[in-house]
This record gives structure tokens, C-alpha cells and sequence, in this order.
């Protein structure tokens, strides 16, 4: 079971500097630094912090109250007649539909509750596959956008695909890399983290590998920073980069953290909005209304998928939908649906050969020793 910040671990399995090899960690306490005395002080964001907005502001202390009244009235006037416009507009639905040059009958989209607003542009899903509509009014969801944002999400994955990448590392193989993958998923479970940011940090990670040639002794440097970045990205409470220094048993410093997280970001242009498997997964599996047991499974195979390198070229979205399509067979919950294949734009033939695969993974594991995936996975629901 993963520690929470703050509390001893018993001990990590950390790549050493150099050989990547295991090494135990010394206990400690694995929490953040607090704070330096006092804390920050607090300034507002629109504020001139120079002198010349302090005599501005003694200035106009000074113009009295009379003048305050004035322009309060002022206020008062032109906030009412901006109400009565605004209320003589709604009046008249018709001509406030003409005004803003939408059509009254394709832009409208109507509550379950009976509100209307406008929503121009909107992809209209058929109804029998529409998963979102029960959502349908609430602001924190966006499900009217739902399926343009994971259509958008595809398209953009586009742009992220990767090649094998380790005939161009003359220092490094597929097992230092699955070594690495293995240590990063214990890290995200010791710290608490999102299955998203393990994910991110793993694209992160392949594409810089992908892009420039390092040395072995740097491959766990890489690993933590690109942690540290996904983590940035993700979470509310990101770990510091103490966290990172002290999970790493003090291999590297605060300047070669900081200094690859530059070399990262550069590399990737500052575009680490990566589409990941994970995400397409959750929104497959509720498809199908699937079980936590079936969804467990199919993250199961999504993450272990992360340690082969031949899975590195393939695109999120395919991924997550092979892999949820194998947890469906092994569960005998049926095969694909045309619901499936309407969200995934993938049919069963187009899986069939990845499916195979992450069999053959599941079967024949590459390496038995990396055994993080498996002990994660391996308590009860």
C-alpha cells in the first residue's frame, strides 16, 4: 500500500546513478519542506507595486467625499439603463437570435430542465449513443463538448507519434528503459500521484529520449525531472523537487533537476500536453458502463504496457481501446459494440493484431523482475 507524504517509508527500490542498479533507501520522512518563516507576503496581481501608485492613491484620498457620491450616482445610472436594455433584449427572443447571426433552430440547445442557450457549432451525437446527456446543464462536466474534446484529443495525438527510438542511443537498451518505467510507477504510488501524470511523465520521458542522445548515468536524472514536470501538470499539490532529490538518495542536485527540466521543456517546444492512454480508457469503459473489476484489469495491461518498448509507437487512444476490448473478452462481458466503435473509431479488426500483443505481454512477460505493475495491481477491490 503506497505511504502518504509525511510518513516513514520502509524502503524504495531506487535505480542507482550509473548502473541503474537497486540499492535501499534510507528511511526518512518523505514530505514536503515547509514554508520559510512568515511566508510570502501577499500582493494583489493588478497592482503597481512602484511609488507612483502610492501618491496616486494619496491623491485621490483627497478629492472628498461629494466627488465619491458623483461618480457612485454615475455608476448607478448607467448600470440601470444597461438592465433595462439587457431585459428589453431578452424580451424578445427572436431578434436576439438574429442579432448575434445565429440560426434559431441548429445553435439552440435545450436543458433537461428546459433552459435554452446558445451552443454554436456543437457536434449533435445520436441519441443512442449518447453517453453524456444525463450531464447535460452542468458546468463542471462540459459534457455537450465531450465528444469534440476526445475527437480533438485524437486528432491531436497525431502529432506525438513516436519511432522506436533506441538504435539512435548507442548507451542505452530496452532493459535500462524498462527499469526506469518500473521505478517511475513505484514513485507515482510512494507519492500519492494521479495514474495521469505517470503516464505523461513516461510520454515525456520517450520523447526526449527520441530527440537527444544521453548517457546512461543521466537516465534516471531524466526519469525524476520528467515526473517533476508531469506532476506540475497534473496534480494540485505537486511534490518539490526536495521530494525528487530525496527518493533519488541525493544522486543529483537542485541545479541538474532544474537545469534538465529546462533541457525537457526545450526540447518538447513547451508542448507537453500529450493525449494519454489513460484517459481514453475511462472514457471507453464508461461506454460500456464497465465494472470497477473490468476497468482495474484494462489499467492493469495499459500500464504494464508501459514497459515495452514496442508499445512506444503506438497512439493512446488505440492502446486504451485494445486494452479495454482484452479486459472485455478475459471477463466474458462480450466483444466490441457498435457504441465502442462509434466513441473509439476503431473496429475489431483494426485491434485484433495490438490485442495479441498485449496477450503475448501478459503470457511472456519481458522481464519477471519488474514487478512494480503487478504488486500495485495485486491488492483487493
Amino acid at each position: 500500500m503506497p505511504f502518504s507524504r509525511g510518513k516513514n517509508p520502509s524502503s524504495i527500490k531506487v535505480p542507482g546513478k550509473g548502473s541503474l542498479g537497486v540499492m535501499e533507501n534510507q528511511e526518512g520522512v518523505l514530505s514536503k519542506r515547509s514554508s520559510p518563516p512568515g511566508g510570502v507576503k501577499k500582493r494583489s496581481a493588478f497592482v503597481d507595486i512602484t511609488n507612483a501608485t502610492k501618491i496616486q492613491m494619496n491623491n485621490q484620498t483627497k478629492i472628498g467625499k461629494p466627488a465619491k457620491k458623483a461618480l457612485r450616482s454615475k455608476e448607478a445610472a448607467k448600470n440601470e439603463a444597461n438592465l433595462k436594455e439587457l431585459k428589453a433584449v431578452c424580451s424578445n427572443g427572436q431578434s436576439m437570435k438574429l442579432e448575434v447571426g445565429l440560426s434559431p433552430e441548429k445553435d439552440l440547445v435545450v436543458w433537461p430542465q428546459g433552459e435554452t442557450t446558445l451552443c454554436p457549432g456543437r457536434q449533435v451525437v445520436p441519441d443512442e449513443f449518447d453517453i453524456d446527456k444525463e450531464f447535460y446543464g452542468d458546468v463542471s462536466m462540459s459534457a455537450e463538448y465531450a465528444k469534440e474534446i476526445f475527437d480533438y484529443l485524437r486528432e491531436r495525438e497525431e502529432k506525438f507519434v513516436l519511432k522506436d527510438y533506441m538504435n539512435s542511443q548507442p548507451d542505452l537498451n530496452k532493459d535500462m528503459r524498462g527499469i526506469l518505467v518500473d521505478w517511475m510507477v513505484e514513485l507515482q504510488e510512494n507519492f500519492e500521484l494521479n495514474h495521469e501524470t505517470l503516464y505523461l511523465a513516461v510520454k515525456l520521458m520517450d520523447h526526449y529520449l527520441a530527440c537527444s542522445v544521453i548517457m546512461r548515468e543521466s537516465l534516471q536524472l531524466i526519469g525524476s525531472t520528467a515526473m517533476l514536470i508531469a506532476s506540475k501538470f497534473e496534480e494540485r499539490t505537486p511534490p518539490c523537487i526536495d521530494d525528487f532529490l530525496y527518493i533519488c538518495d541525493d544522486a543529483y542536485n537542485r541545479e541538474e533537476i532544474i537545469a534538465m527540466e529546462i533541457n525537457i521543456l526545450q526540447a518538447l517546444r513547451f508542448d507537453i500536453n500529450i493525449p494519454v492512454p489513460y484517459r481514453f480508457l475511462r472514457r471507453y469503459a464508461k461506454c460500456v458502463s464497465a465494472s470497477m473489476e473490468t476497468l482495474t484489469l484494462a489499467r492493469y495491461v495499459c500500464e504494464l504496457s508501459l514497459l515495452e518498448l514496442q508499445q512506444v509507437p503506438e497512439r493512446g487512444s488505440r492502446l486504451a481501446a485494445a486494452c479495454l476490448l482484452l479486459a472485455l473478452i478475459t471477463k466474458g462481458l462480450g466483444g466490441w459494440t457498435t457504441m465502442l466503435e462509434y466513441h473509439t473509431g476503431y473496429t475489431v479488426k483494426e485491434l485484433t493484431p495490438l490485442v495479441k500483443m498485449l496477450r503475448t505481454m501478459l503470457a511472456c512477460p519481458t522481464d519477471d523482475k519488474l514487478t512494480a505493475v503487478t504488486t500495485k495491481y495485486s491488492h483487493n477491490l
